[in-house]
Formats: C-alpha cells, sequence, structure tokens
C-alpha cells in the first residue's frame, strides 16, 4: 500500500499505523518509529478536551523508511488505578534515544493528569529497540512543568527542549551523560512567545527550532527560529512553509525533524480531533537556502520524504 502526505497510514498488514506525536529514530541498519496510540474511540477530559485513554506506545520498523512492520507497543498502559501508567493518564509526544554508555535505548514522554495541569517528563529503558521500556522516573525537570518537548542529540550531548511556563517560554535543558535525567543547567531559549511542538535540528554550526503556535487541535502557521549557539535566544524568523495551506502548516503540526543521508526532513502530525484514531501523517523535505543567514523553505509534496524513498 502506497502512504501519501495528510492521509492515514498503513503498515505492512495494512492496518492503520498508530505513532503519533512521535519521532524516527535510526539504530544499526534499521529505523524505529515511536508514537502514541489512539486506536479507540475519543473520550471526554474533565475539562470537556477530546483525547483517547492512554493505550501505550507503538514502534513501528522498516529498512527502507517505506514499509513499516508493528513491533508492538513498547510501553503499555496499567489496569491498575494506583500505577503511574494507568489508562487515565496522558502519555505524549515520545522520544527515543540510544545511550552509548549504557547500551541502552531511552525514551522520554510528556506525563499527565487528563486536566493538563502536573506537566511532568517521564523516562523509561530498555536494552532493546522494540522494548519493553521500563519507567525510571517521572518528574518536573529543573521543576519546571513540561509539556511539548523534543530530545536533541549533538554530538555527544544530548538537550531536553520543552514549552514550559504554561507555554509562555521553550526551554532548552542539558541531559545527563546517560541520557535518563537533566544536568541542572538550562536556558529559556523562546521567551513570552507561546510556542509548542518544538523540532530542532543543526547544520553547520546553525541551530533550528520549527515550532507551533498554541491553538489546541486548530492547525496554525508553523516559525522557525535559529541561533548560532545553542545556549543563546533563539530568534523566531518566519514561516517556512510554502505552497497550499502554507497558513495552516498544511494542517498539521510538527513532531520531530528527521535526517536522512544529510537531508532533514519534518515530521507532521495531521489531527482528526472528532476521531484522533485516523489522525494521518507527513514528512517532507527541509530545504536550506543561503551560506550565512540560512533561511528554510518546506514545500509540500503529496509523497512522503519528496518521493525519495
Amino acid at each position: 500500500m502506497i502512504n501519501k502526505n495528510g492521509k492515514q497510514w498503513f503498515d505492512t498488514n495494512g492496518n492503520p499505523i498508530q505513532a503519533h506525536g512521535g519521532m524516527i529514530l535510526k539504530h544499526d541498519i534499521r529505523y524505529y518509529w515511536y508514537g502514541e496510540n489512539k486506536n479507540a474511540n475519543n473520550t471526554i477530559s474533565s475539562i470537556g478536551g477530546r483525547k483517547v485513554d492512554f493505550i501505550g506506545i507503538s514502534c513501528y520498523s522498516s529498512n527502507n523508511l517505506k514499509d513499516w512492520c508493528y513491533e508492538g507497543l513498547v510501553l503499555e498502559a496499567s489496569n491498575d488505578r494506583s500505577d503511574s501508567l494507568y489508562k487515565d493518564k496522558i502519555i505524549e509526544r515520545p522520544k527515543v534515544i540510544f545511550s552509548e554508555k549504557t547500551k541502552e535505548f531511552v525514551l522520554w514522554f510528556h506525563y499527565d493528569y487528563d486536566d493538563y495541569l502536573y506537566a511532568a517528563c517521564g523516562v523509561a529503558t530498555s536494552k532493546s529497540p522494540t522494548g519493553p521500556f521500563k519507567v525510571q522516573k517521572i518528574f518536573k525537570p529543573n521543576r519546571k512543568d513540561s509539556r511539548d518537548f523534543t530530545i536533541f542529540k549533538d554530538a555527544e550531548k544530548a538537550y531536553l527542549i520543552h514549552s514550559s511556563d504554561f507555554n509562555k517560554t521553550t526551554y532548552i535543558s542539558e541531559l545527563n551523560e546517560t541520557y535518563t535525567d537533566v544536568t541542572g543547567l538550562y536556558t529559556k531559549a523562546l521567551v513570552d512567545q507561546e510556542r509548542e511542538a518544538p523540532t530542532m535540528f543543526k547544520n553547520q554550526n546553525m541551530y533550528f527550532m520549527i515550532t507551533s503556535g498554541t491553538t489546541g487541535w486548530d492547525a496554525n502557521a508553523a516559525l522557525y527560529s535559529r541561533s548560532p549557539f545553542l545556549f543563546s535566544p533563539h530568534k523566531l524568523i518566519d514561516n517556512p512553509c510554502e505552497g497550499p495551506n502554507y497558513r495552516q502548516t498544511f494542517y498539521g503540526q510538527p513532531s520531530y525533524v528527521l535526517e536522512v543521508e544529510e537531508q532533514f526532513y519534518l515530521m507532521l502530525d495531521h489531527w482528526v480531533p472528532e476521531n484522533l484514531q485516523k489522525s494521518g501523517y507527513s514528512i517532507l523535505p527541509i530545504d536550506i537556502i543561503g551560506n550565512k543567514k540560512r533561511d528554510l523553505r518546506i514545500n509540500w509534496t503529496d509523497s512522503p520524504f519528496g518521493g525519495k524513498y
């Protein structure tokens, strides 16, 4: 089955891919796609929002970025009300990084109650990319609330980039050498800008972030920022998207930036809030324009990866 951007995608068994808010990790010669499994009917949260009870974090694998094999749930909901992973909890935005020091895969996720007031991070580990992952801790990094986030690796260092202060501020927090905690070193990158769904990548010593506005399920214009230094203020530049529906980020929301063969790609979720299990995906090439300031351009293409894979 041929998957198309902006639509629901299907795995090698013909079932809808349930990997929302996620990311793709390359390990050895295989790719692993992690994301939220929302394969259930919508429910209503305590504050009247639309949600799906926590099912688990899915994993899919591929050797060609086109055919995705379902590997199962790497982190699964509990039926025990006293368990931190009970199904009424919010587990979102999973990101996985491999620790060379411990030879473990480290899963970070946004952890919350259904009123979204707790706003913490969860950390789980596994010896295998396909799990199962075991929760090690749930905490607020540097005693700050953490909402949408990403994990960014820069050489051997890794960082948590997260929306905080009720989405008013984007923080960059250094992770320890095992990638399982923060070190206490952090900075504010975007202050009073109300950005969420952060993604980050580095090109020729310039750091770029692509983020979403805070309009809930309603699509908005993505903005990118750049800085020559990670731990310095990041200047918001412009909407990188071009083409039909560019002001709505093609009706998608950023989830991750993936690098394949020196080309960067933006992963998008196309949320269907009235039926979240039918939400779709896009993976679009990022063009980097110019040699000094370097601007970003993202053009729409129906084919994932611009048809390269």
